[in-house]
């Protein structure tokens, strides 16, 4: 079921690219090399390149090994994301203003960058390019929208996340070096965590919670916006799972008490044993009964019969990983609210 879209940009055929493209590649060498040269220093990027990729014969491992060390040597640091946002917020109004603003703030905070190596998403955007760049591999910052539990934003007034596209045998890929390098805590400490699902991910989950600025870079994905603001809340261990909620569409979900609800995820080699669905509430949580789960040609589909009206915080779980979360609110049948 896999759609392709042809559109030409650059000269470059923009279509359905990720991971599974490389799947015959081995990356031990070039995550090896990563953590070889774990702790090396930003202020000669020449250097670090050279050691990170002289010793690899393809693109797709010498980024490999880039996009490994950027990710175990950056530490995301919330006071600039925060400071920025703040600052965007404040002058929403006046954009020539933040513009002249931010000019100045990204020279501060990439010097920060090369002596400190901490660093907010366009921090980590940015030194991926440059890394690359010296690669002799084309990438792009992108800029854009992010949805996260915690920031789930309910309208696109301006820009609050930046990631990558790369160029890979002539075809382009996602990245998220920012989200994949770890997150932050309760107490806005960086806690690294490597997620390798944000590593050339598959663009039609990386776009349940990345929306880009230019609609080029949704790379295959006909999703506007009031889809996305109205989406499921998709969580990182996704991503990790590679799994991607398809059904429903919207984060606020009705149904009808006495009736099937079907969820449908989009998911490679899942066990069907390992899915379950976890219903939240204030004084705990408690797994609720699914039925008629079926899984064909990639998609993997089951369903629950709410038997109460009410509204439910509900989550999709794949192991002990939440993958997505929707509210859902269930109403008496509409034969029965008849007078």
């Amino acid at each position: 079921m896999k759609k392709v879209l042809f559109l030409i940009f650059f000269g470059i055929t923009f279509c359905e690219a990720q991971i599974s493209d490389f799947e015959t590649i081995d990356f031990n060498l070039a995550d090896n090399i990563a953590k070889l040269h774990k702790g090396a220093s930003l202020k000669d990027m020449g250097k670090l390149v050279y050691n990170l990729t002289h010793k690899l014969s393809t693109d797709i491992e010498k980024f490999r090994a880039i996009h490994t060390w950027v990710c175990q040597n950056i530490t995301g640091d919330y006071s600039q994301h925060t400071r920025a946002l703040n600052k965007r917020r404040r002058l929403k109004d006046n954009n020539k203003a933040f513009l002249i603003w931010n000019e100045k703030y990204k020279k501060r905070a990439f010097k920060k960058l090369i002596k400190r190596k901490r660093t907010m998403c366009t921090g980590y955007a940015y030194i991926i390019r440059e890394l690359c760049f010296l690669a002799g591999i084309e990438a792009k910052i992108i800029d854009g929208y992010a949805r996260t539990a915690e920031s789930n934003i309910q309208s696109l007034d301006f820009a609050n996340h930046s990631w990558n596209a790369i160029k890979l045998n002539n075809k382009w890929y996602l990245c998220d070096a920012t989200w994949a390098a770890g997150y932050l805590d309760e107490n806005a400490m960086f806690i690294e965590d490597y997620n390798e699902g944000y590593f050339l991910a598959d663009p039609l989950l990386f776009s349940k919670n990345h929306i880009p600025i230019k609609r080029k870079w949704l790379l295959n994905n006909e999703l506007i916006k009031s889809e996305f603001n109205a989406g499921p809340i998709i969580y990182g261990e996704a991503f990790t799972h590679n799994a991607t909620p398809i059904f429903p569409e919207n984060l606020k979900v009705e149904a009808q008490k006495g009736s099937a609800l079907e969820f449908i995820l989009k998911a490679n080699d899942i066990n069907t044993k390992k899915i379950s669905l976890l219903h939240t509430f204030r004084k705990g949580e408690r797994k609720l009964e699914i039925e008629n789960i079926t899984y064909k040609n990639g998609y993997l589909s089951f369903s629950h019969n709410f038997k109460h009206i009410g509204y439910y915080d509900v989550h999709i779980q794949i192991e002990n990983d939440i993958v997505a979360s929707y509210t859902i609110h269930v109403t008496k049948a509409y034969s029965q609210v008849l007078p």
